[in-house]
């Protein structure tokens, strides 16, 4: 009984957390908006998928952060379900 307890327990704190990710549009999004919303982005990660998009244009599928120096395959496979090439 007390495992269940706990179990119940964890799913009560992480079901409000998985239903209010946000959701960030990887084309638009500024520096703040990207660190914020991609778990294992920084500072440094975040001014490199801007440049990138700056110098390569919007990214035409969320599997291409990768080819932003820094952004892992885990990266985005982590991040998948926050992140969007629109506007929610």
């Amino acid at each position: 009984m007390e495992i269940f307890k706990k179990i119940l327990l964890v799913a009560c704190l992480l079901i409000p957390t998985l239903l209010l990710a946000e959701v960030v549009n990887i084309n638009t999004a500024d520096k703040e908006s990207l660190m914020s919303a991609i778990t294992g982005v920084g500072e440094k990660r975040a001014e490199a998928i801007i440049a990138y998009r700056e110098q390569n244009g919007p990214f035409k599928s969320i599997e291409e952060l990768v080819e932003v120096r820094g952004v892992s395959a885990s990266i985005v496979e982590a991040n998948m379900d926050n992140l969007s090439l629109e506007d929610q």
